[in-house]
């Protein structure tokens, strides 16, 4: 069995095996002529089920064809120009480059002593983005695994910072375009069931600034605490933008914590044509951008960013074992430090390679090209008499929905648009999202795919309207 250890003796058995997996992949993805292939949890459960792990097949060879059978053939490929459902994207291939070589080594990135340049790459690409946003000298962060835990972590030293005993006092404010991740970090922080204020969102789905003040002035008249505004730059469902210079504003007027989750929105520090549209974002306390959205890098690759460095002490903690205080005095520089994980994968070596090799430019070039394809696709939507489109995009989002012509039963058109995007997943053709607006289902493109044209979107509307009208022409001669 030591034969599969990775090691000196073994380099010719991994470079075979790695090799026969790529091979396998790139075939996959040359083959490929739709994002998915139809495939139900009913047909495809039993093939795992018939998997006996307590029995290896001994063979890489066997291992890569079984996989073809449970995995490859009917994963998701985020890759296809007509996948346009979540917050997905393809993926640059220095940056696959750099998970091979980051698994292979296998650093882990929270001590000096598991990772030595790991960490100082890690923090020179904390750099910078934070001077790509704009944070000031004094500024710092750690890389995450996820807007989610970047977004806790910020919210997470928001509480520290506001200096009360009473949990039950604080209050968070956030549009109710927020992520949920917000509500989810708030209870995970052990705030009230009420602590987090919804704030109304204007026609551009944009926080109303108006409004969030009307809440500040509230929660100071009752003696709460305001904790913390998350101010959203890019919403998942619209990749809405809010008024971050009016935000930061009103939370240097009531002494509050800002928080920018730009998650989504965090493809525009390298943009060369947009960067303005996060104007703002230079005053907040906290930022989270998740890499792994726009700019094209593997799952998982995000960042929190904060200010003041010195914030961060609000997660450190220190173990005899692992980073003593002594290391500190001795200027050792330990990443777990700043962060809630202590075994941390080496993620930011993949944005590294995609720095070296594209520059950042290059990176924003591709996230110009899917904000200026969303720009079309509403063109589009607005001049097509079966849809009805919720706003202009401030980024790579289309929120829509079908209406036909002689159906005017709201409920019914809600069934028909939830038909049509269930209907299209299944054929496998083309792989879209939804929502409720309103409280009525609309369907939603997230466009991250510079190989998208006008004419996926344009085929993609014409699956989806075919759909729609099945569905309503069977409702129709079900109810004759």
């Amino acid at each position: 069995m030591r034969s599969h250890l990775l090691n000196g003796l073994t380099t010719e058995h991994y470079r075979s095996s790695v090799t026969e997996g790529v091979e396998r992949v790139a075939a996959q993805l040359a083959a490929a002529d739709r994002p998915f292939t139809g495939v139900t949890v009913d047909a495809l459960s039993p093939r795992l089920d018939a998997v006996d792990l307590d029995r290896p097949l001994g063979d890489t060879t066997a291992a890569l064809d079984e996989l073809q059978d449970v995995y490859l053939r009917d994963a998701v490929y985020f890759h296809h120009p007509r996948y346009l459902a979540h917050l997905n994207c393809p993926v640059v291939i220095p940056a696959v480059l750099g998970e091979a070589v980051l698994s292979a080594v296998n650093s882990s990135l929270d001590t000096w002593d598991q990772s030595a340049g790991g960490t100082l790459i890690e923090r020179k690409l904390i750099d910078w983005t934070a001077a790509r946003i704009g944070l000031g000298p004094a500024a710092d962060g750690v890389f995450t695994s996820g807007g989610s835990q970047s977004n806790l972590q910020a919210l997470l030293l928001a509480r520290e910072e506001s200096k009360t005993d009473s949990l039950a006092k604080l209050r968070l404010f956030a549009s109710e375009a927020s992520h949920f991740s917000v509500r989810k970090s708030a209870k995970l922080l052990g705030l009230s069931a009420g602590s987090v204020v919804s704030v109304p969102v204007d026609h551009d789905k944009r926080m109303h600034t108006v409004a969030l003040a009307r809440e500040l002035e509230r929660c100071r008249r009752d003696g709460l605490v305001p904790m913390a505004v998350v101010a959203t730059a890019g919403t998942t469902d619209f990749g809405s933008i809010d008024p971050l210079p009016e935000i930061a504003a009103l939370c240097a007027q009531y002494g509050v914590w800002l928080h920018v989750d730009a998650a989504y929105g965090c493809g525009l520090l390298a943009s060369p044509t947009r960067r303005h549209l996060l104007a703002g974002i230079e005053r907040a306390d906290s930022v989270t951008v998740d890499y792994h959205k726009s700019f094209f890098q593997p799952v998982s690759s995000s960042a929190v960013l904060v200010r003041d460095a010195a914030t961060l002490r609000h997660a450190t903690y220190h173990a005899e074992y692992l980073n003593p205080r002594r290391m500190v005095r001795e200027r050792i520089p330990n990443q777990v430090d700043k962060s809630l994980q202590t075994t941390r994968r080496f993620d930011a070596l993949k944005l590294w390679l995609t720095l070296r090799v594209m520059g950042a430019d290059g990176v924003g070039r591709l996230f110009d090209e899917v904000c200026e394809l969303a720009q079309q696709g509403w063109r589009m939507l607005a001049a097509d008499p079966r849809y009805d489109i919720v706003v202009a995009p401030a980024l790579s989002t289309l929120v829509f929905r079908y209406i036909p012509a002689a159906v005017t039963d709201p409920a019914e058109i809600d069934r028909a648009n939830l038909h049509a995007r269930k209907a299209l997943f299944a054929s496998g053709a083309a792989v879209v999202a939804g929502t409720e607006v309103g409280g009525r289902q609309y369907l939603k493109f997230t466009l991250l795919n510079p190989e998208t044209t006008p004419a996926d979107i344009a085929a993609v509307l014409d699956l989806i309207a075919g759909h729609a009208e099945q569905y309503l022409g069977d409702s129709l001669d079900r109810a004759s």
